[in-house]
């Protein structure tokens, strides 16, 4: 439904985008101005369309989304890219991504905070597993790895590169306290990704509350300050 061509104009993929984060919004993984849609348009220079800052994504249209370079630089379009665009940027360039797409669920960020520590959440056994692209097992174990949030752009590219060279299977990463990214060859697979990670974040996040693993942030924790996706 949501394919996106090896080439394509911001007329073509903006209203796919925009379908997506409706979507997404209502089923609660990306609430008000959270969260941020990204596709490939072209390779060769590197274009991408990504929505742009501050709009609320249960409202969101085609119109909301810019045409950046590899660089960040708008070349199409009107209105201020999410600040994050620099981490889309960086997937594609690690990657190969044709898409990527992130949320901010209530589970993917609780489960974030609390193996923030251990660096990464297992996911493993789950027949769920199998939606995720090159998996064929249950069996599968699935390594999220989880970096810290900051509002240093530069330092988050550094630790989003660094995390998907050491774990070059990782089909997702979290930013701790803050949300998930993933990605896939085109818009669909990326789209079933997050459907599949969502569901599986949502069991394990369960999981972990049934366990008293989940436990309130410590009094005077360093926050991570305004959300770049405004």
């Amino acid at each position: 439904m949501f394919g996106v061509p090896p080439v394509a104009s911001l007329s073509d993929v903006a209203p796919l985008l925009a379908a997506v984060g409706r979507s997404f919004h209502a089923r609660g993984w990306a609430f008000a101005t959270a969260g941020n849609f990204s596709a490939v348009l072209t390779r060769e220079p590197l274009v991408i369309a990504i929505s742009r800052s501050g709009v609320d994504k249960g409202r969101i249209s085609a119109s909301d989304f810019l045409e950046v370079d590899d660089k960040g630089v708008v070349v199409g379009g009107d209105g201020t890219p999410s600040a994050e665009t620099v981490v889309h940027l960086a997937v594609v360039g690690e990657r190969g991504a044709g898409a990527v797409l992130h949320t901010h669920s209530i589970w993917n960020t609780l489960v974030s905070e609390a193996a923030g520590a251990e660096g990464g959440v297992a996911l493993e056994g789950y027949e769920m597993l199998k939606g995720l692209a090159g998996v064929t097992t249950h069996e599968h174990r699935e390594w999220v790895p989880i970096i810290e949030n900051t509002q240093d752009y530069e330092e988050m590219i550094r630790d989003v590169k660094a995390v998907l060279g050491l774990n070059p299977q990782a089909h997702a990463l979290l930013l701790r306290g803050h949300g998930l990214y993933t990605w896939g060859r085109d818009l669909e697979e990326a789209q079933r990704h997050v459907e599949v990670l969502e569901f599986l974040l949502e069991v394990e996040g369960r999981l972990y509350a049934s366990s008293g693993k989940l436990k309130a942030k410590a009094a005077g924790a360093a926050e991570g300050g305004r959300d770049g996706d405004r």
